[in-house]
């Protein structure tokens, strides 16, 4: 019985793993990196203080998610001009996100290193999806 169940258990885990991938847009890096930087802001602004709860670090989850959001929204729309026309939300959400880190280092929120390797990894995300969406055609 216990070989039967772990054979299910096994089956199942591989039928999940060809599930996760089946999205185009699971696929992009660009997409990969914005879920990424999504996480570690989540994180980052849980530094914040309670009076921002609504402010700052409401804004910049928002802004955050909404750069995968439109990378996903837009692989799926109906035409590759609609595509770069999400692709440009994002870039423009990611612009968002880096003005709310350059907020919460004026605040003090968060130290100088924290704000450089989000700041970093937001210029590298920046740049390749600047890349990618010029590759659209």
């Amino acid at each position: 019985m216990e070989t039967e169940d772990r054979k299910k258990n096994l089956d199942l885990a591989s039928r999940i793993k060809v599930i996760i991938m089946k999205f185009k847009f699971e696929k992009l890096i660009i997409w990969q990196d914005a879920m990424t930087l999504g996480e570690g802001i989540n994180k980052l602004s849980d530094k914040f203080p309670k009076k921002e709860l609504y402010n700052l670090s409401s804004q910049s989850l928002r802004a955050v998610d909404s750069i995968a959001l439109n990378i996903s929204e837009g692989s799926i729309g109906q035409s590759n001009a609609e595509f770069k026309k999400f692709m440009g939300y994002a870039i423009r959400s990611l612009a968002e996100l880096v003005t709310c880190l350059h907020k919460a280092k004026r605040l003090e929120y968060i130290l100088e290193q924290e704000f450089a390797k989000y700041y970093d990894d937001s210029f590298n995300l920046m740049n390749m999806m600047i890349a990618f969406k010029k590759r659209i055609t």
